[in-house]
């Protein structure tokens, strides 16, 4: 199913701003907080040594004032850095509410650095640092699919293959019929989110799921209402053998070049 969404939805979903999850995911582990720290204390120190021999004392305010800004990157630059993420996603023109199924989910063992070091005998020794990964994989009816890979999470567990799933699609054309991008995945069944990016505001994403939602449950109780045995899958009902309603979208979403 796929629903098109107002332009004020989608801003209000991907706000212009950081919000406060992003900014957390861009503030990053210890290593990265230790680089922006580095930054800021070279940042000022060039501020010292070179723009005071530049512009002279008359410039102390702005010298200042500037020292101070490039001092606290490390503080704000996760926030900048969120932001410009989220007007790279809010570029596109137009946003739908699409929901599928969850087709494949499986854990796999990616390497995500790689050292060589030298030991006491001469030989090269390679040191693989390997990280557990949820492989998620969502589609629909009409045939359109995409995959989503991120770092493993004990709540991911209850992830299996046939789960409601739920996204945010972007596209430049205004019937949908190409996904440039897609947001977290919203498990419903389990109000679980993957997402390798928290793209959405949450809270406003499960609102409108859930206005959304009651849609279909009349029309899945009427159906049920005329059979007494569940139909096959074939005729639209989901893994579990109960009868679900499925809206087929125009034209099968396919990728952007």
């Amino acid at each position: 199913m796929l629903v098109p969404l107002t332009r004020e939805t989608f801003n209000m979903l991907v706000p212009r701003v950081a919000t406060g999850a992003q900014f957390v995911y861009c503030w990053g582990k210890f290593p990265e907080l230790l680089r922006r720290l580095l930054i800021s204390v070279v940042g000022v120190a060039i501020i010292l040594l070179f723009v005071s021999s530049l512009l002279g004392e008359s410039f102390g305010f702005f010298r200042f004032f500037l020292g101070i800004i490039v001092g606290l990157y490390w503080l704000w630059g996760p926030a900048v850095l969120a932001s410009l993420r989220n007007i790279e996603c809010r570029k596109y023109s137009y946003a739908g509410f699409w929901r599928g199924e969850v087709l494949d989910v499986y854990i796999s063992d990616e390497i995500v650095s790689k050292e060589e070091n030298v030991n006491k005998r001469g030989e090269l020794v390679v040191v693989e640092d390997r990280e557990r990964f949820l492989n998620l994989e969502v589609g629909d009816e009409t045939g359109f699919s995409t995959q989503l890979q991120v770092p493993l999470q004990r709540n991911h567990q209850g992830i299996l293959p046939g789960d409601v799933a739920e996204m945010l699609v972007l596209s430049n054309r205004r019937d949908l019929g190409r996904i440039a991008q897609t947001s977290d995945i919203y498990i419903p069944a389990n109000n679980i989110w993957v997402s390798d990016y928290p793209y959405v505001q949450r809270d406003s994403f499960v609102e409108i799921s859930r206005q959304i939602r009651p849609e279909e449950e009349p029309r899945r109780r009427r159906r049920r209402s005329n059979d007494d045995e569940p139909r096959p899958r074939s005729s639209g009902s989901d893994r579990r053998g109960e009868i679900v309603s499925r809206k087929r979208s125009p034209r099968r979403p396919r990728w952007e070049d």
